[in-house]
């Protein structure tokens, strides 16, 4: 792999002059310093921060291939200036190609920000990026952390809003400034924090950042937490920022409620249960306000304990998940939370009445569904382990040789990360990428998929994943027999998982009909798809298939191909009156016949 003979060879590679002088070998031995920092913002300054990034990327490569210890600090110098050097058209135009390709459902949300030729760098201001630039435990959270369905422009609009409040908490709380940053660069969907409560009840919207990060900071500091939030990493403290009360609701909670955080799942049964809302179907909640007190007042039912009690938990900062119930019932709710020893507690109120009932919950970085295998993540909590922040450094510069088209290099880097945690998702799926890109032999590509299968096990989404790539295969090199044995075991042990296993290839089949065959050509798909897998279907099949072809065929002019949509998904589907799917698919309708008109 080694195409750099020794570090003196790097040396010369980057000896670009800049204001501080020339990168010497002795220099590359240690963290970047202050001065080099300051060299490559002059340098940025004068040729544009695209102009220096591949010199870094090339020191960062050569260090990795030495197995320099100050690799991966070099190595987030060359990502900062390669997102600084992107300007907001490119950065823009790559996040909407991301949102149209995903479930995200909010591509004209941030329609109307103007995307310009200057950099991105060009948004913060040189101290905030001299900071996060040399800050390595801010590089290692905000790179492990920043999705493609992160809005760039409002991501480090964010940032800089905060870092100008006050660059010293923003130092001191840096965790919770990426966690915002993360959070509340999208608006929340419409539908968020849940379906059963109005707009005017409860606004869907979030908080001013500087408000909520002052907010956060100063109840720390007074001791009103039950967290410690310098302590916890970005990827937790997403679930506290995410509140959809206001601000003063939050003060109120944290003198309401003195509970320790063992006794937090108590706080779902102290909304009173109202069993006469219940009974005359009336989910929707009927008062004027959605305010924790008034909720706290009247009562509610299963989805008003969850959301009271995760909003109490996230006032005393405490992540915190929301599930709705997606099962044969799905007006089911409870919470989660993480508890004391670094755990998370997905159950609470989880089988206060039914026990067979699934749920789902929202992650508030993409507002999209968290799967089944990101909550068991969660909940096991490898990912902070100090192997696994190895493993994904090895998946840093297996994404770099991938971008430089070195793929034997990915490959073996990709292979490094996937030995130390064969449980680093991303390692197998940039190795089996590397291996597509170098035209590995077919056989060599199922050894890694059957392997890739084996290693997750436990999480029966991935798995299932890796074994249908392998059916694949395996049936375009003519092994048929064994294609279908494998397609066979992987469908019945989907019978007895969640019922997005199966929606998932459902919502595959359509979405790839709706890219490449026209409008004749899905509305025909659409109905296969509704036949082989509508049947009995729950929320998840409405959510990821019905409700995106029928807003599919709204764009595209076609209101009374939506009507016949939405109609036969009701008599194939799994409606029982009242229930959360029943309510969701006449709200469709309505919308739909609204079109008409």
């Amino acid at each position: 792999m080694a195409r750099v003979a020794n570090l003196l060879l790097v040396v010369v590679y980057c000896a670009g002059r800049v204001a501080a002088g020339e990168i010497t070998a002795s220099e590359l031995g240690r963290a970047p310093s202050a001065q080099r920092l300051a060299a490559i913002q002059a340098e940025a300054a004068q040729q544009g921060w695209a102009a220096g990034a591949p010199r870094l990327r090339e020191a960062a490569v050569g260090l990795y291939e030495q197995h320099s210890a100050q690799a991966q600090a070099w190595y987030y110098l060359y990502r900062w200036a390669n997102l600084f050097g992107q300007t907001e058209q490119e950065a823009v135009s790559r996040w909407n190609d991301t949102v149209r390709l995903s479930r995200a459902g909010y591509g004209n949300a941030l329609a109307g920000i103007p995307a310009t030729d200057r950099p991105l760098g060009d948004l913060a201001p040189p101290e905030l990026r001299a900071y996060v630039m040399g800050s390595q435990d801010f590089s290692d959270q905000f790179f492990t952390m920043l999705s493609p369905l992160d809005h760039p422009i409002m991501v480090i609009h964010t940032l800089t809003g905060l870092w100008q409040r006050n660059p010293a908490d923003f130092q001191e709380y840096a965790n919770l400034a990426i966690a915002i940053a993360v959070v509340y660069d999208v608006p929340p969907p419409s539908a968020w924090p849940h379906r059963q409560v109005s707009s005017q009840a409860l606004p869907h919207g979030l908080l001013p950042p500087p408000d909520v990060f002052t907010f956060f900071i100063q109840s720390d500091r007074a001791g009103a937490l039950l967290q410690p939030l310098r302590k916890l990493p970005a990827s937790e403290l997403k679930y506290v920022v995410d509140t959809s009360a206001n601000l003063d609701e939050m003060s109120w909670a944290q003198q309401k409620f003195q509970v320790s955080l063992a006794a937090l799942s108590n706080v779902y049964n102290v909304i009173h249960y109202r069993q006469d809302r219940a009974k005359e179907g009336k989910l929707i909640w009927p008062g004027t306000s959605y305010r924790l007190p008034e909720i706290l007042q009247a009562g509610g039912i299963c989805v008003d304990q969850a959301y009271f009690a995760a909003m109490v938990g996230k006032a005393k900062g405490v992540p915190t998940l929301m599930f709705c119930g997606t099962g044969l019932d799905g007006r089911h709710a409870w919470f989660g939370y993480l508890d004391g020893e670094g755990h998370w507690q997905l159950d609470c109120g989880r089988y206060l009445y039914q026990e067979f009932v699934d749920g789902f919950a929202i992650d508030p970085q993409t507002w999209t569904v968290i799967s089944d295998h990101e909550l068991m993540f969660l909940s096991e909590g490898f990912r902070q382990s100090p192997l696994f922040k190895t493993s994904m450094m090895h998946c840093g510069f297996a994404e770099v040789y991938l971008e430089a088209g070195d793929n034997a290099a990915a490959a073996q880097a990709a292979r490094t990360a996937v030995n130390i945690a064969p449980h680093n998702l991303k390692a197998w799926y940039l190795l089996l990428a590397a291996q597509e890109r170098m035209g590995s032999p077919p056989r060599q590509v199922e050894a890694i998929l059957q392997e890739a299968a084996l290693a997750f096990q436990p999480y029966a989404d991935v798995e299932a994943d890796f074994k249908r790539r392998l059916v694949l295969s395996l049936r375009s090199r003519g092994e048929t027999s064994a294609a279908n044995l494998l397609a066979h075991s992987v469908g019945h042990e989907d019978e007895t998982a969640r019922e997005d296993l199966n929606v998932q290839q459902a919502y595959d089949i359509l979405r790839n009909s709706m890219e490449h065959d026209g409008l004749d050509g899905s509305i025909r798909t659409y109905y296969t798809v509704l036949g082989s897998y509508g049947h009995n279907a729950g929320i998840v099949f409405f959510h990821q298939v019905v409700q995106p072809f029928v807003d599919y065929l709204l764009k595209n002019g076609r209101p009374s191909e939506a009507v016949q949509a939405v109609g036969r998904a009701r008599r194939l589907m799994r409606v029982e009156p009242n229930a959360q799917l029943d309510l969701e698919l006449g709200a469709l309708a309505n919308r739909v016949d609204a079109a008409l008109q």
